[in-house]
């Protein structure tokens, strides 16, 4: 599907010359991130966790203990809100309220469904370490029968979603241009440190892998 139809739910409204529907850029900004917040509501009392996720085609999944009280709400198929979002800088403007972020964002809406079949669950779990560490999957031992039994693994269809991103310089009053504070843009990326080998381990050279995923390193 090359663009989703918006809904009432994902239609941008507020500058909705910044939304986007389409699974192209959508895709783009969900293969990027690393972390998702998942938004969820038992009992009326709302929540929104951190996860590491992965998309395999038009579905993401996430895994985790079965004793989460998140995984287990989304196996029992309550409505949920999933967002990612990249930052790309801090927009400083010429008045306090025209300051701004560059951004790249994501929301999909939806109800997820448990991965039962177990050749699936292995896929979906394997997929999301290579989603953090491309490559990975080749140097450690898989998940064992116990672990793939005590992981229980949910799948968020990608049909209601929409995109929204910013990006160049500040949007000043024509009258506020003449002020002489320093306005612009100040990028922002994330960057990974120097590797840190666990005890046992020969730290003279990580991994090429560790250093392949998006630039890092």
């Amino acid at each position: 599907m090359a663009t989703l139809t918006p809904t009432p739910r994902t239609t941008v409204r507020q500058r909705a010359d910044r939304g986007s529907y389409d699974r192209a850029v959508i895709d783009a900004i969900l293969d990027e991130g690393l972390v998702c917040h998942v938004g969820f509501s038992v009992e009326g009392q709302p929540y929104v966790l951190p996860m590491n996720y992965a998309r395999v085609g038009d579905r993401l999944f996430l895994h985790g203990s079965r004793a989460s009280r998140l995984l287990t709400s989304l196996a029992k198929g309550v409505p949920v809100c999933l967002t990612v979002t990249l930052l790309d800088g801090v927009v400083l403007a010429r008045s306090a309220l025209r300051h701004s972020l560059n951004y790249r964002s994501v929301v999909v809406l939806g109800t997820a469904t448990e991965v039962t079949d177990r050749a699936e669950k292995r896929a979906a779990m394997e997929a999301i370490l290579e989603h953090a560490v491309p490559g990975r999957g080749r140097e450690v031992r898989p998940p064992s029968d116990a672990e793939l039994d005590a992981t229980l693994v949910a799948a968020l269809p990608l049909l209601e979603a929409s995109a929204k991103r910013r990006s160049g310089p500040p949007v000043d009053l024509e009258t506020d241009r003449a002020a002489s504070c320093w306005a612009g843009e100040i990028p922002l990326q994330l960057v990974a440190g120097p590797p840190r080998p666990d005890a046992g381990v020969d730290g003279a050279a990580a991994p090429p892998l560790l250093r392949r995923r998006r630039g890092l390193g």
